[in-house]
Protein backbone atom coordinates (compact mmCIF):
# COMPACT_ATOMS: atom_id res chain seq x y z
CA UNK A 1 0.00 0.00 0.00
CA UNK A 2 1.32 3.45 -0.89
CA UNK A 3 2.35 5.92 1.79
CA UNK A 4 -0.58 8.19 0.99
CA UNK A 5 -3.08 5.31 1.26
CA UNK A 6 -1.56 4.18 4.54
CA UNK A 7 -1.83 7.69 5.97
CA UNK A 8 -5.49 7.92 4.93
CA UNK A 9 -6.17 4.56 6.58
CA UNK A 10 -4.47 5.65 9.80
CA UNK A 11 -6.38 8.95 9.82
CA UNK A 12 -9.65 7.05 9.42
CA UNK A 13 -8.82 4.52 12.13
CA UNK A 14 -7.70 7.28 14.50
CA UNK A 15 -11.11 8.99 14.18
CA UNK A 16 -12.98 5.87 15.31
CA UNK A 17 -14.25 5.70 18.89
CA UNK A 18 -12.10 3.57 21.24
CA UNK A 19 -14.85 0.92 21.38
CA UNK A 20 -14.85 0.60 17.60
CA UNK A 21 -11.06 0.35 17.53
CA UNK A 22 -11.14 -2.42 20.15
CA UNK A 23 -13.85 -4.26 18.21
CA UNK A 24 -11.81 -4.13 15.00
CA UNK A 25 -8.72 -5.42 16.81
CA UNK A 26 -10.63 -8.39 18.24
CA UNK A 27 -12.27 -9.28 14.93
CA UNK A 28 -9.00 -9.18 12.98
CA UNK A 29 -7.26 -11.25 15.65
CA UNK A 30 -10.00 -13.85 15.50
CA UNK A 31 -9.68 -13.92 11.71
CA UNK A 32 -5.98 -14.70 12.05
CA UNK A 33 -6.66 -17.39 14.66
CA UNK A 34 -9.14 -19.07 12.29
CA UNK A 35 -6.39 -19.36 9.70
CA UNK A 36 -7.96 -16.97 7.20
CA UNK A 37 -5.91 -14.81 4.83
CA UNK A 38 -3.93 -12.67 7.27
CA UNK A 39 -2.28 -10.17 4.93
CA UNK A 40 -4.85 -7.40 5.29
CA UNK A 41 -5.66 -8.30 8.90
CA UNK A 42 -2.00 -8.06 9.99
CA UNK A 43 -1.53 -4.74 8.21
CA UNK A 44 -4.63 -3.11 9.74
CA UNK A 45 -3.82 -4.60 13.14
CA UNK A 46 -0.39 -3.01 13.01
CA UNK A 47 -1.90 0.40 12.29
CA UNK A 48 -4.52 0.02 15.01
CA UNK A 49 -2.01 -1.05 17.65
CA UNK A 50 0.21 1.92 16.87
CA UNK A 51 -2.77 4.28 17.21
CA UNK A 52 -4.00 2.69 20.46
CA UNK A 53 -0.54 2.59 22.05
CA UNK A 54 0.44 6.00 20.69
CA UNK A 55 3.77 4.71 19.40
CA UNK A 56 5.28 3.41 16.19
CA UNK A 57 7.16 0.64 18.01
CA UNK A 58 6.08 -2.83 16.98
CA UNK A 59 4.52 -4.79 19.85
CA UNK A 60 4.01 -8.55 20.05
CA UNK A 61 0.79 -9.77 18.47
CA UNK A 62 -1.95 -10.32 21.03
CA UNK A 63 -2.56 -13.77 19.56
CA UNK A 64 0.83 -14.76 21.10
CA UNK A 65 0.19 -12.92 24.35
CA UNK A 66 0.43 -15.25 27.38
CA UNK A 67 -2.61 -13.79 29.12
CA UNK A 68 -4.69 -14.10 25.97
CA UNK A 69 -3.72 -17.77 25.59
CA UNK A 70 -4.55 -18.43 29.25
CA UNK A 71 -7.98 -16.79 29.07
CA UNK A 72 -9.00 -18.01 25.61
CA UNK A 73 -11.61 -20.47 27.04
CA UNK A 74 -13.38 -17.46 28.59
CA UNK A 75 -14.04 -15.71 25.26
CA UNK A 76 -17.64 -16.97 24.77
CA UNK A 77 -18.60 -15.60 28.19
CA UNK A 78 -16.92 -12.19 28.23
CA UNK A 79 -18.91 -8.94 28.28
CA UNK A 80 -17.47 -5.52 27.51
CA UNK A 81 -19.33 -3.46 30.10
CA UNK A 82 -18.26 -3.20 33.73
CA UNK A 83 -21.75 -3.16 35.22
CA UNK A 84 -23.73 -5.97 36.78
CA UNK A 85 -23.39 -9.34 35.07
CA UNK A 86 -25.64 -12.37 35.21
CA UNK A 87 -24.58 -15.95 35.97
CA UNK A 88 -22.61 -17.28 33.01
CA UNK A 89 -20.89 -13.97 32.22
CA UNK A 90 -17.46 -12.50 33.08
CA UNK A 91 -16.32 -8.91 32.66
CA UNK A 92 -13.45 -8.57 30.21
CA UNK A 93 -12.03 -5.78 32.37
CA UNK A 94 -11.45 -8.32 35.17
CA UNK A 95 -8.93 -10.37 33.20
CA UNK A 96 -5.94 -8.04 33.50
CA UNK A 97 -6.09 -7.79 37.32
CA UNK A 98 -6.49 -11.58 37.55
CA UNK A 99 -3.48 -12.11 35.26
CA UNK A 100 -1.38 -9.69 37.30
CA UNK A 101 -2.37 -11.46 40.52
CA UNK A 102 -1.52 -14.88 39.09
CA UNK A 103 1.95 -13.68 38.10
CA UNK A 104 2.51 -11.93 41.43
CA UNK A 105 0.85 -14.08 44.09
CA UNK A 106 -1.49 -16.74 42.69
CA UNK A 107 0.71 -18.98 40.54
CA UNK A 108 3.95 -17.08 39.83
CA UNK A 109 6.02 -20.19 39.10
CA UNK A 110 3.47 -21.58 36.64
CA UNK A 111 3.20 -18.21 34.88
CA UNK A 112 6.99 -17.89 34.61
CA UNK A 113 7.29 -21.42 33.23
CA UNK A 114 4.57 -20.76 30.66
CA UNK A 115 6.17 -17.52 29.48
CA UNK A 116 9.54 -19.30 29.15
CA UNK A 117 7.93 -22.17 27.22
CA UNK A 118 6.09 -19.75 24.97
CA UNK A 119 9.29 -17.82 24.23
CA UNK A 120 11.02 -21.09 23.35
CA UNK A 121 8.19 -22.31 21.11
CA UNK A 122 7.67 -19.02 19.24
CA UNK A 123 8.78 -19.43 15.66
CA UNK A 124 9.47 -23.13 15.99
CA UNK A 125 6.80 -24.73 18.13
CA UNK A 126 3.59 -26.34 16.94
CA UNK A 127 0.12 -25.12 17.84
CA UNK A 128 -0.49 -28.35 19.80
CA UNK A 129 2.60 -27.72 21.95
CA UNK A 130 1.44 -24.18 22.72
CA UNK A 131 -2.07 -25.46 23.50
CA UNK A 132 -0.64 -28.10 25.85
CA UNK A 133 1.43 -25.50 27.70
CA UNK A 134 -1.60 -23.18 27.93
CA UNK A 135 -3.74 -26.00 29.32
CA UNK A 136 -1.14 -26.71 32.01
CA UNK A 137 -1.20 -23.06 33.07
CA UNK A 138 -5.01 -23.00 33.01
CA UNK A 139 -5.17 -25.90 35.48
CA UNK A 140 -2.57 -24.24 37.74
CA UNK A 141 -4.54 -20.98 37.62
CA UNK A 142 -7.80 -22.79 38.42
CA UNK A 143 -6.17 -24.45 41.45
CA UNK A 144 -4.76 -21.11 42.67
CA UNK A 145 -8.15 -19.42 42.31
CA UNK A 146 -9.91 -22.27 44.11
CA UNK A 147 -7.46 -21.99 47.00
CA UNK A 148 -7.80 -18.21 47.16
CA UNK A 149 -11.61 -18.26 47.19
CA UNK A 150 -12.18 -21.27 49.44
CA UNK A 151 -11.63 -19.65 52.84
CA UNK A 152 -14.35 -18.24 55.05
CA UNK A 153 -15.07 -14.50 54.96
CA UNK A 154 -12.87 -12.49 57.31
CA UNK A 155 -9.82 -14.74 56.95
CA UNK A 156 -6.39 -13.78 55.72
CA UNK A 157 -7.33 -14.67 52.16
CA UNK A 158 -10.11 -12.11 52.30
CA UNK A 159 -7.52 -9.36 52.57
CA UNK A 160 -5.54 -11.00 49.79
CA UNK A 161 -8.63 -11.05 47.55
CA UNK A 162 -9.07 -7.34 48.14
CA UNK A 163 -5.56 -6.79 46.74
CA UNK A 164 -6.47 -8.55 43.49
CA UNK A 165 -8.77 -5.78 42.37
CA UNK A 166 -12.18 -4.20 42.79
CA UNK A 167 -15.24 -5.99 44.13
CA UNK A 168 -16.25 -6.75 40.52
CA UNK A 169 -12.91 -8.48 39.85
CA UNK A 170 -13.22 -10.54 43.03
CA UNK A 171 -16.78 -11.43 42.00
CA UNK A 172 -15.51 -12.67 38.62
CA UNK A 173 -12.54 -14.54 40.05
CA UNK A 174 -14.43 -17.67 41.09
CA UNK A 175 -16.16 -17.83 37.69
CA UNK A 176 -12.80 -17.53 35.89
CA UNK A 177 -11.47 -20.47 37.88
CA UNK A 178 -14.55 -22.58 37.23
CA UNK A 179 -14.37 -22.09 33.46
CA UNK A 180 -10.62 -22.79 33.33
CA UNK A 181 -10.99 -25.95 35.40
CA UNK A 182 -13.91 -27.26 33.33
CA UNK A 183 -12.70 -26.11 29.94
CA UNK A 184 -12.71 -29.63 28.45
CA UNK A 185 -16.33 -30.30 29.43
CA UNK A 186 -17.46 -26.91 28.10
CA UNK A 187 -15.56 -27.43 24.84
CA UNK A 188 -17.16 -30.86 24.44
CA UNK A 189 -20.61 -29.34 25.03
CA UNK A 190 -19.94 -26.62 22.45
CA UNK A 191 -18.89 -29.24 19.90
CA UNK A 192 -22.04 -31.31 20.48
CA UNK A 193 -24.49 -28.41 20.21
CA UNK A 194 -25.89 -27.69 16.73
CA UNK A 195 -24.84 -24.50 15.01
CA UNK A 196 -28.29 -22.98 15.44
CA UNK A 197 -31.39 -23.81 17.46
CA UNK A 198 -34.44 -22.35 15.73
CA UNK A 199 -37.87 -23.01 17.17
CA UNK A 200 -36.39 -24.96 20.12
CA UNK A 201 -39.26 -27.39 20.26
CA UNK A 202 -39.64 -30.53 22.33
CA UNK A 203 -37.16 -32.63 20.37
CA UNK A 204 -34.42 -30.00 20.56
CA UNK A 205 -35.10 -29.30 24.24
CA UNK A 206 -34.77 -33.01 25.07
CA UNK A 207 -31.59 -33.28 23.02
CA UNK A 208 -29.97 -30.32 24.80
CA UNK A 209 -31.00 -31.66 28.22
CA UNK A 210 -29.28 -34.95 27.39
CA UNK A 211 -26.16 -33.08 26.26
CA UNK A 212 -26.10 -31.09 29.51
CA UNK A 213 -26.34 -34.27 31.59
CA UNK A 214 -22.64 -34.30 32.49
CA UNK A 215 -21.70 -34.18 36.20
CA UNK A 216 -18.99 -31.54 35.74
CA UNK A 217 -21.51 -29.25 34.01
CA UNK A 218 -24.12 -29.53 36.74
CA UNK A 219 -22.30 -27.66 39.51
CA UNK A 220 -23.79 -24.29 40.50
CA UNK A 221 -20.75 -22.40 39.17
CA UNK A 222 -20.40 -24.19 35.81
CA UNK A 223 -24.07 -24.76 34.89
CA UNK A 224 -24.72 -21.07 33.96
CA UNK A 225 -21.78 -21.16 31.55
CA UNK A 226 -23.10 -24.32 29.94
CA UNK A 227 -26.51 -22.64 29.58
CA UNK A 228 -24.80 -19.56 28.10
CA UNK A 229 -23.36 -21.74 25.33
CA UNK A 230 -26.87 -22.99 24.59
CA UNK A 231 -28.31 -19.46 24.62
CA UNK A 232 -25.75 -18.35 22.05
CA UNK A 233 -27.14 -20.94 19.63
CA UNK A 234 -30.79 -19.99 20.19
CA UNK A 235 -32.45 -17.64 17.73
CA UNK A 236 -34.55 -16.43 20.70
CA UNK A 237 -32.35 -16.68 23.83
CA UNK A 238 -35.30 -16.33 26.23
CA UNK A 239 -36.34 -19.85 25.16
CA UNK A 240 -33.64 -21.23 27.47
CA UNK A 241 -36.36 -21.24 30.16
CA UNK A 242 -37.95 -24.22 28.38
CA UNK A 243 -35.16 -26.43 29.70
CA UNK A 244 -35.98 -25.46 33.28
CA UNK A 245 -39.72 -25.89 32.74
CA UNK A 246 -39.15 -29.34 31.22
CA UNK A 247 -36.92 -30.52 34.08
CA UNK A 248 -39.33 -29.15 36.70
CA UNK A 249 -42.27 -30.79 34.87
CA UNK A 250 -44.25 -27.68 35.73
CA UNK A 251 -44.68 -24.05 34.70
CA UNK A 252 -45.15 -23.02 38.34
CA UNK A 253 -42.36 -20.61 39.18
CA UNK A 254 -41.93 -22.00 42.70
CA UNK A 255 -41.14 -25.46 41.35
CA UNK A 256 -38.93 -24.08 38.60
CA UNK A 257 -36.99 -21.89 41.05
CA UNK A 258 -36.38 -24.89 43.30
CA UNK A 259 -34.24 -26.77 40.76
CA UNK A 260 -30.64 -25.87 39.78
CA UNK A 261 -31.73 -25.17 36.20
CA UNK A 262 -34.01 -22.44 37.52
CA UNK A 263 -31.01 -20.15 36.99
CA UNK A 264 -31.99 -20.22 33.30
CA UNK A 265 -34.96 -17.95 34.08
CA UNK A 266 -32.74 -15.49 35.94
CA UNK A 267 -30.38 -15.44 32.95
CA UNK A 268 -33.19 -14.91 30.44
CA UNK A 269 -34.71 -12.03 32.43
CA UNK A 270 -31.32 -10.38 32.85
CA UNK A 271 -30.69 -10.51 29.11
CA UNK A 272 -34.14 -9.08 28.38
CA UNK A 273 -33.48 -6.20 30.80
CA UNK A 274 -30.09 -5.58 29.17
CA UNK A 275 -31.69 -5.58 25.72
CA UNK A 276 -34.25 -3.02 26.91
CA UNK A 277 -31.44 -0.83 28.30
CA UNK A 278 -29.69 -0.97 24.92
CA UNK A 279 -32.92 -0.03 23.16
CA UNK A 280 -33.43 2.89 25.53
CA UNK A 281 -29.95 4.20 24.75
CA UNK A 282 -30.57 3.67 21.03
CA UNK A 283 -33.80 5.68 21.20
CA UNK A 284 -32.12 8.54 23.08
CA UNK A 285 -29.43 8.77 20.41
CA UNK A 286 -32.04 8.70 17.64
CA UNK A 287 -30.54 5.57 16.12
CA UNK A 288 -33.22 3.28 14.73
CA UNK A 289 -31.14 0.86 12.65
CA UNK A 290 -32.36 -2.71 13.25
CA UNK A 291 -34.83 -1.27 15.77
CA UNK A 292 -37.73 -3.42 14.56
CA UNK A 293 -35.78 -6.63 14.99
CA UNK A 294 -34.56 -5.69 18.46
CA UNK A 295 -38.00 -4.56 19.62
CA UNK A 296 -39.44 -7.83 18.34
CA UNK A 297 -36.91 -9.72 20.48
CA UNK A 298 -38.09 -7.80 23.56
CA UNK A 299 -41.76 -8.28 22.69
CA UNK A 300 -41.39 -12.00 21.98
CA UNK A 301 -39.28 -12.50 25.08
CA UNK A 302 -41.75 -10.80 27.42
CA UNK A 303 -44.69 -12.62 25.90
CA UNK A 304 -42.85 -15.94 25.85
CA UNK A 305 -41.75 -15.81 29.47
CA UNK A 306 -45.21 -14.71 30.60
CA UNK A 307 -46.86 -17.48 28.55
CA UNK A 308 -44.59 -20.36 29.51
CA UNK A 309 -44.12 -19.49 33.18
CA UNK A 310 -46.81 -18.96 35.81
CA UNK A 311 -45.26 -15.93 37.50
CA UNK A 312 -46.55 -14.33 40.67
CA UNK A 313 -46.72 -10.55 40.77
CA UNK A 314 -44.98 -10.35 44.16
CA UNK A 315 -42.15 -12.79 43.40
CA UNK A 316 -38.59 -11.82 42.44
CA UNK A 317 -39.10 -12.93 38.85
CA UNK A 318 -42.54 -11.34 38.69
CA UNK A 319 -41.17 -7.99 39.87
CA UNK A 320 -38.33 -8.25 37.36
CA UNK A 321 -40.80 -8.82 34.55
CA UNK A 322 -42.91 -5.86 35.68
CA UNK A 323 -39.84 -3.61 35.87
CA UNK A 324 -38.78 -4.58 32.35
CA UNK A 325 -42.25 -3.79 30.95
CA UNK A 326 -42.36 -0.42 32.76
CA UNK A 327 -38.87 0.45 31.52
CA UNK A 328 -39.57 -0.28 27.85
CA UNK A 329 -43.04 1.29 28.06
CA UNK A 330 -41.74 4.57 29.49
CA UNK A 331 -38.88 4.75 27.00
CA UNK A 332 -41.13 4.16 24.01
CA UNK A 333 -44.02 6.33 25.17
CA UNK A 334 -41.98 9.50 25.64
CA UNK A 335 -40.46 9.15 22.16
CA UNK A 336 -43.78 8.26 20.51
CA UNK A 337 -45.46 11.35 21.95
CA UNK A 338 -42.76 13.60 20.49
CA UNK A 339 -43.26 12.50 16.86
CA UNK A 340 -46.38 14.56 15.92
CA UNK A 341 -44.61 17.74 17.03
CA UNK A 342 -41.63 16.96 14.77
CA UNK A 343 -43.98 16.41 11.82
CA UNK A 344 -45.93 19.62 12.47
CA UNK A 345 -42.75 21.67 12.58
CA UNK A 346 -41.89 20.59 9.05
CA UNK A 347 -45.35 20.76 7.47
CA UNK A 348 -47.02 23.71 9.17
CA UNK A 349 -48.11 26.51 6.83
CA UNK A 350 -45.95 29.49 7.57
CA UNK A 351 -47.12 32.96 6.51
CA UNK A 352 -45.42 34.20 3.34
CA UNK A 353 -43.79 37.05 5.28
CA UNK A 354 -41.91 34.48 7.43
CA UNK A 355 -40.42 32.72 4.40
CA UNK A 356 -37.27 34.11 2.80
CA UNK A 357 -36.02 33.16 -0.63
CA UNK A 358 -33.18 31.23 1.06
CA UNK A 359 -35.35 29.37 3.60
CA UNK A 360 -34.82 25.63 3.28
CA UNK A 361 -35.67 22.37 4.99
CA UNK A 362 -32.76 20.26 6.18
CA UNK A 363 -32.95 16.91 4.31
CA UNK A 364 -31.45 15.13 7.31
CA UNK A 365 -34.34 16.33 9.46
CA UNK A 366 -36.81 14.85 6.97
CA UNK A 367 -34.95 11.53 7.16
CA UNK A 368 -35.05 11.66 10.96
CA UNK A 369 -38.81 12.27 10.98
CA UNK A 370 -39.35 9.43 8.50
CA UNK A 371 -37.38 7.15 10.81
CA UNK A 372 -39.59 8.28 13.71
CA UNK A 373 -42.78 7.57 11.75
CA UNK A 374 -41.44 4.08 11.00
CA UNK A 375 -40.59 3.79 14.70
CA UNK A 376 -44.21 4.53 15.67
CA UNK A 377 -45.43 1.99 13.12
CA UNK A 378 -43.15 -0.69 14.58
CA UNK A 379 -44.30 0.14 18.12
CA UNK A 380 -47.93 -0.18 16.98
CA UNK A 381 -47.22 -3.77 15.93
CA UNK A 382 -46.05 -4.74 19.42
CA UNK A 383 -48.02 -2.21 21.45
CA UNK A 384 -50.24 -4.55 23.45
CA UNK A 385 -47.49 -6.63 25.08
CA UNK A 386 -45.37 -3.55 25.77
CA UNK A 387 -48.20 -1.63 27.51
CA UNK A 388 -48.19 1.24 24.99
CA UNK A 389 -51.35 0.35 23.09
CA UNK A 390 -53.33 3.53 23.78
CA UNK A 391 -50.58 6.08 23.13
CA UNK A 392 -49.38 4.30 19.99
CA UNK A 393 -52.81 4.00 18.38
CA UNK A 394 -53.67 7.61 19.24
CA UNK A 395 -50.38 8.97 17.92
CA UNK A 396 -50.52 6.98 14.69
CA UNK A 397 -54.09 8.12 14.05
CA UNK A 398 -53.13 11.75 14.75
CA UNK A 399 -50.20 11.45 12.35
CA UNK A 400 -52.40 10.07 9.56
CA UNK A 401 -55.03 12.79 9.97
CA UNK A 402 -52.53 15.63 10.20
CA UNK A 403 -50.32 14.49 7.30
CA UNK A 404 -53.33 13.90 5.04
CA UNK A 405 -54.84 17.33 5.69
CA UNK A 406 -51.48 19.12 5.60
CA UNK A 407 -50.47 17.54 2.30
CA UNK A 408 -53.69 18.60 0.62
CA UNK A 409 -53.38 22.11 2.05
CA UNK A 410 -49.74 22.41 0.95
CA UNK A 411 -50.61 21.33 -2.59
CA UNK A 412 -53.33 23.98 -2.71
CA UNK A 413 -50.93 26.59 -1.33
CA UNK A 414 -48.48 25.66 -4.07
CA UNK A 415 -51.00 26.76 -6.72
CA UNK A 416 -51.06 30.33 -5.48
CA UNK A 417 -47.46 30.62 -4.30
CA UNK A 418 -45.37 33.51 -5.58
CA UNK A 419 -41.79 33.09 -6.72
CA UNK A 420 -40.23 34.02 -3.37
CA UNK A 421 -41.90 31.24 -1.36
CA UNK A 422 -42.41 28.67 -4.11
CA UNK A 423 -39.14 26.82 -3.48
CA UNK A 424 -39.85 26.37 0.20
CA UNK A 425 -43.44 25.26 -0.45
CA UNK A 426 -42.13 22.65 -2.88
CA UNK A 427 -39.77 21.32 -0.23
CA UNK A 428 -42.65 21.02 2.21
CA UNK A 429 -44.78 19.20 -0.37
CA UNK A 430 -41.99 16.75 -1.17
CA UNK A 431 -41.49 16.03 2.53
CA UNK A 432 -45.25 15.58 3.00
CA UNK A 433 -45.41 13.11 0.10
CA UNK A 434 -42.63 11.05 1.66
CA UNK A 435 -44.57 11.02 4.94
CA UNK A 436 -47.69 9.96 3.02
CA UNK A 437 -45.84 7.01 1.56
CA UNK A 438 -44.77 5.90 5.05
CA UNK A 439 -48.27 6.28 6.50
CA UNK A 440 -50.59 5.37 3.60
CA UNK A 441 -48.50 3.53 1.05
CA UNK A 442 -47.14 4.13 -2.42
CA UNK A 443 -50.51 4.54 -4.19
CA UNK A 444 -51.66 7.51 -2.11
CA UNK A 445 -48.20 9.09 -2.25
CA UNK A 446 -48.23 8.82 -6.07
CA UNK A 447 -51.67 10.43 -6.18
CA UNK A 448 -50.48 13.41 -4.13
CA UNK A 449 -47.29 13.64 -6.18
CA UNK A 450 -49.34 13.97 -9.38
CA UNK A 451 -51.51 16.61 -7.71
CA UNK A 452 -48.37 18.56 -6.80
CA UNK A 453 -47.07 18.28 -10.38
CA UNK A 454 -50.37 19.61 -11.71
CA UNK A 455 -50.24 22.49 -9.24
CA UNK A 456 -46.77 23.42 -10.48
CA UNK A 457 -47.98 23.37 -14.09
CA UNK A 458 -50.65 25.92 -13.18
CA UNK A 459 -48.05 28.08 -11.41
CA UNK A 460 -45.70 28.01 -14.40
CA UNK A 461 -48.46 28.99 -16.87
CA UNK A 462 -49.64 32.01 -14.89
CA UNK A 463 -47.07 34.49 -16.20
CA UNK A 464 -47.78 33.60 -19.85
CA UNK A 465 -51.54 34.16 -19.37
CA UNK A 466 -50.88 37.45 -17.64
CA UNK A 467 -48.72 38.61 -20.55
Amino acid sequence: MSQTSTERLRDYLAQLPPQAQALLIREFERSIERGEDATVANFVLGQLRQIVRGTDEEAPARTDDPARLLFRPLEPFLVEHSGAVRPGQIRRASLLPVWQWLGRDGAPQAVAEFEATLARLRGGGTSSEIAHAARKLQMAAADAIAQATSVAPGGDNQRMLARIGSAAVVEDLRAVGAVLKNRDALDALSDKLPGGLGAFGDAQVNSVIATLNVPSLQTPLVLPFALSLVMQRLSAPWQIIRIAVRIASSDDEVRVAAIPLGVAVTMALHDLAHLVADLRAQIKRGHFENFAERLKLVHDGLRGVRTELDLRNDSVWGRQMAAIRVDISNSLQSEIESVPGRVRRLLRQRPDKDIAATTKIDPSEIDEVLALIAFVAVCRTYASELAINEVTLRTYSDLQQYVEKSTEALVQALRGADAKVRGFRQMQVKAAIRFCEALFGQDYASLMSRAADNAMVVVERKPSRAG
